[in-house]
């Protein structure tokens, strides 16, 4: 069972801020398909990002980008003359027809069965249905966070569509992903569970604290509503009036001291090298 030409329906999250890109490649060459999270970075960081995975792996890959307003300058101009194999977007959409056209295919992420019609309706390949047991970032971009907040297999049931669509949220096992599949999902999303592994080189207190505290979706952390550890420094955060808007609120966040984002299943997240838990989950899966 392949997914955008990757081996296995299993696509790695991309984690803005975390991740190196060397991950993605690691994914891809095992099997999966990996995602350069390149929505915060400068045109030309990204133009060398693509470079580097492109070298690293003959497999697929994916470079995420947020849409407007959070787009950066260049990053669409970019992507498009290094042409990767496929484009994820979120926060809602960039026009896909001028990446369609220069043989990308795009994946965009919807929260609720409106957002997945209206990407359905704009022309994307798949949607990236995100639940609300997902680390990081909402990709709500219709009506309230509150209202957004869907648990994974009723966001799957709500869904209806003929495109392709990647479960996301909790998922850090085969198991987890043989259910979305009996579900009806083309291929899982899973971001937390390669948090754990070597390659992406998450400080330790970052996996330590998604150990010891539940998480909790809450937009005192950067502006906007993501799904982080419950530590006391975002309990006095989550405390407080006035945040800022986002990105601004992670700015004055990250002066009081670390926070760390991360979704339901991190408990349960191995501690693997990520081509061993690619090869694991698709074992666990009986891909």
């Amino acid at each position: 069972m392949t997914f955008f030409g990757a081996r296995y329906p299993i696509v790695q999250a991309p984690m803005a801020l975390v991740q190196p890109p060397s991950l993605a490649a690691v994914v891809s060459n095992a099997g999966g398909l990996g995602s350069i999270a390149g929505a915060t970075l400068a045109p030309d960081e990204l133009r060398a990002a693509i470079a580097e995975v492109r070298a690293s792996t003959a497999g697929p890959f994916a470079v995420n980008l947020f849409a407007p307003p959070y787009l950066r300058d260049g990053a669409v101009e970019v992507v498009l003359a290094e042409r990767p194999p496929v484009v994820s977007v979120t926060f809602g959409m960039i026009d896909p027809e001028p990446f369609r056209s220069a043989g990308i295919a795009v994946l965009a992420t919807a929260t609720t069965a409106e957002e997945a019609a209206t990407l359905e309706a704009a022309g994307v390949d798949a949607i990236v249905a995100q639940g609300a047991e997902a680390g990081g970032h909402r990709g709500t971009f219709l009506g309230s966070f509150e209202d957004a907040l869907v648990p994974l297999e009723k966001l799957l049931a709500s869904i209806d569509t003929s495109l392709p669509v990647v479960a996301a949220g909790g998922i850090v096992d085969g198991a987890g992903i043989r259910r979305v599949l009996e579900l009806g999902a083309s291929a899982a999303q899973l971001g937390t569970a390669f948090l754990f592994t070597p390659e992406c080189g998450t400080a330790r207190a970052h996996l330590d604290a998604l150990r010891r505290y539940d998480t909790v979706v809450t937009a005192a952390y950067t502006g906007r509503h993501a799904r982080a550890a419950r530590t006391p420094l975002l309990e006095e955060l989550m405390a407080e009036p006035g945040h800022l808007p986002f990105p601004e609120q992670r700015a004055e966040s990250a002066r009081r001291g670390p926070l760390y984002m991360g979704g339901t299943g991190a408990q349960r997240a191995r501690e693997l090298p990520a081509a061993e838990l690619v090869e694991t989950l698709a074992a666990e899966a009986a891909l």
